[in-house]
C-alpha cells in the first residue's frame, strides 16, 4: 500500500498526524516542505497527500499546482492556520480534496484522510460514453401510465390537463407531449399564469395594439399568437383571473380572440396544454373556477404522482441529474453509496422531482469525494429521521403561498428586533436553493402589500396620509394598490 504524505514545516503538526495514522496502521511519509516531495516523486508516489498552505521555499497551493499536473486523481488535503476565504476558494480551485482549518481535531483529520484513500483506492472503472439523457424517466406504475397516454395521443393535438404536486414535472410531460405529436414542427411556448399581475396577464396572453393602455407604445403579439402552430402551455390554470378564464373559454370555444384594444379577430390555431397543482373541482364548488372551462380543459387529464408515490425512481432519477449536473459543470459525475441511496430514498421531498435535481446539483458541486456517502448529504437529509422544517416544506409545496404566509408572519414581528429579518433571509435562500420561480417578485408583492394594509389601517384607509407616513408618493401609493389588487 503507498504511503500518506504529510508535508509542513511545522514538526509538531507532522508529528501527531504520523502518530495518529500509525495507530490506525496506515503507512505514513513526513516532508518538511515542498522541494523535499517533488524530490520524491522522481522514485515513488503517495496515495493521499495532506499538505500546509504556507511553508519557506514553496507554499501548498503551489504544490497543489504542480501535483494536479503529474498525478491528476491524486487527492490534496490542504491544511491551513489561516482560515480565510480567498485560501478555500483557492484550493478547490486548485482541486483540493477537501480543505482542512488548523488547529483541527486529530480523529476528524484521521477520518478525512479515510475518505481520501478510499477515493485513491477505488476501483476505476473503464471510461464509456455517456449515454444521452432521456426527456423522461420513471419505473414506477403511475410514470408508467403516463408514459403510454404520451404514446397514445402522439396522433391528437387534443387539450390536456395535467395535475400534480409543485415540482412534479408537469413542464416536462407538456412538452413530451408537443413533441410527440402532430404539431412538433410548430413552437412549444409557455406561461405560467399565477406568476404574472392580474392587470399584465390579459396583455401577455393575447396581445395588445398600439396605443391600447398606458405604456404601449407598440402593438405586440400574446402568446396565443406567438404558439400559433404550435402548443401553449398555461401552467397554474388554477390561478387565473376569473375574467380571464371567460376570455380563455371564448377562444377555446371560438378559436379566435382579439388584442387588448383591438377591432379585429385574431385565429387561433394553437393546441392548449394547462397544468395545476390544485383541485379544480374544488375551486370550481368555491366559485372560484368557471366550470365550463373546466370541462373544456379536462379532456383528457393526466395525473403526475409525487416522488414519494414512485420511490422506486429515486436511485434512478438522482444518478440522472447527478450525470446532467456533472456535464454542465464540465466535471466527473458523483457516485452514491448503497447508504446514501437509501437515505435518498427514504426521505418525503415536499418539492418532489425538482428538490431531489437541486440535491443532486448541491452534491456535484459541495461533496468532497467522488462517492457520496450520507455525511455528505444537505441538512435536511443527512441526519436520520430528518424532516423539511415547516417553513421548507411550505415553500417547496406551494411556493407564492408559503412566501405570502412568511411575510405575513413577518408582519407581525417587526417589534422582535432583527429576528423577521433573519427569517425573511433564511427564506429567501430556500427560496433560491430549491429553484422557486421569481423569487424577488414573489418576496417583494408580499411584503409591498403587507406594508401598504398597515399603512391605510394606521390611517383608516387615508391614502395620501399613509402615503406620507410610508415616505413614497401619492401616485406611488395609488399604482402599487391597483398593481397588487388591494383595492378589490
Amino acid at each position: 500500500m503507498k504511503s500518506i504524505w504529510i508535508v509542513d514545516d511545522d514538526h509538531s503538526i507532522r508529528f501527531v498526524l504520523e502518530k495518529a495514522l500509525a495507530r490506525q496502521d496506515l503507512p505514513v511519509r513526513s516532508f518538511a516542505n515542498a522541494r523535499e516531495v517533488l524530490a520524491a516523486l522522481v522514485d515513488d508516489q503517495p496515495s493521499v497527500l495532506v499538505s500546509d498552505i504556507r511553508m519557506p521555499g514553496g507554499g501548498g497551493l503551489d504544490l497543489l499546482t504542480e501535483l494536479k499536473q503529474r498525478l491528476p486523481a491524486l487527492p490534496v488535503i490542504i491544511m491551513t492556520a489561516y482560515s480565510d476565504l480567498d485560501s478555500a476558494v483557492a484550493a478547490f480551485q486548485g482541486g483540493a480534496f477537501e480543505y482542512l482549518p488548523k488547529p483541527f481535531d486529530v480523529s476528524t483529520a484521521v477520518d478525512l484522510v479515510r475518505r481520501a484513500l478510499q477515493e485513491s483506492v477505488r476501483e476505476v472503472q473503464p471510461t464509456e460514453q455517456q449515454a444521452a439523457l432521456p426527456e423522461m424517466l420513471g419505473q414506477a406504475g403511475a410514470m408508467q401510465d403516463v408514459f403510454r397516454a404520451i404514446g397514445r395521443l402522439n396522433q391528437s393535438a387534443v387539450t390536456v390537463l395535467i395535475t400534480g404536486e409543485s415540482g412534479s414535472g408537469k413542464e416536462l410531460v407538456a412538452r413530451a407531449l408537443h413533441k410527440h405529436s402532430p404539431r412538433s414542427g410548430g413552437p412549444f411556448v409557455a406561461i405560467n399564469t399565477a406568476a404574472i399581475p392580474k392587470d399584465l396577464l390579459e396583455s401577455e396572453l393575447f396581445g395588445h395594439e398600439r396605443g391600447s393602455f398606458t405604456g404601449a407604445a407598440a402593438a405586440r403579439r400574446g402568446r396565443f399568437e406567438q404558439a400559433d402552430g404550435g402548443t401553449l402551455f398555461l401552467d397554474e390554470i388554477g390561478d387565473m383571473p376569473f375574467d380571464l378564464q371567460t376570455r380563455l373559454l371564448r377562444v377555446l370555444s371560438d378559436g379566435q380572440f382579439y388584442r387588448v384594444g383591438g377591432v379585429n379577430a385574431v385565429a387561433s390555431h394553437v393546441r392548449v396544454i394547462a397544468a395545476t397543482h390544485q383541485n379544480l373541482e374544488e375551486r370550481v364548488k368555491q366559485g372560484a373556477f368557471r366550470e365550463d372551462l373546466f370541462h373544456r380543459l379536462n379532456v383528457i387529464r393526466l395525473r403526475l404522482p409525487a416522488l414519494r408515490e414512485r420511490r422506486e425512481d429515486i436511485a434512478l432519477l438522482a444518478r440522472a441529474f447527478l450525470q446532467k449536473s456533472a456535464k454542465e459543470l464540465g466535471v466527473e459525475p458523483k457516485r452514491l453509496s448503497d447508504a446514501a441511496v437509501a437515505r435518498l430514498t427514504e426521505f418525503d421531498y415536499p418539492g418532489n422531482v425538482r428538490q431531489l435535481e437541486n440535491i443532486c446539483h448541491w452534491l456535484t458541486v459541495m461533496a468532497p469525494s467522488q462517492s457520496v456517502e450520507i455525511g455528505d448529504l444537505p441538512p435536511e437529509l443527512a441526519g436520520t429521521g430528518t424532516a423539511p422544517t415547516v417553513a421548507q416544506a411550505q415553500v417547496l409545496a406551494n411556493p407564492i403561498a408559503a412566501t405570502a404566509s412568511l411575510v405575513q408572519g413577518v408582519g407581525e414581528r417587526v417589534g422582535g428586533g432583527t429576528d423577521w429579518l433573519d427569517q425573511l433571509e433564511q427564506e429567501c435562500n430556500r427560496m433560491l436553493l430549491t429553484g422557486v420561480p421569481e423569487v424577488w417578485d414573489a418576496l417583494t408583492r408580499q411584503f409591498e402589500a403587507r406594508l401598504i394594509r398597515s399603512a391605510l389601517a394606521s390611517t383608516r384607509g387615508r391614502r395620501i396620509e399613509a402615503a406620507q407616513k410610508l415616505g413614497i408618493g401619492r401616485n406611488t401609493i395609488t399604482r402599487k394598490i391597483q398593481e397588487l389588487g388591494l383595492d378589490e
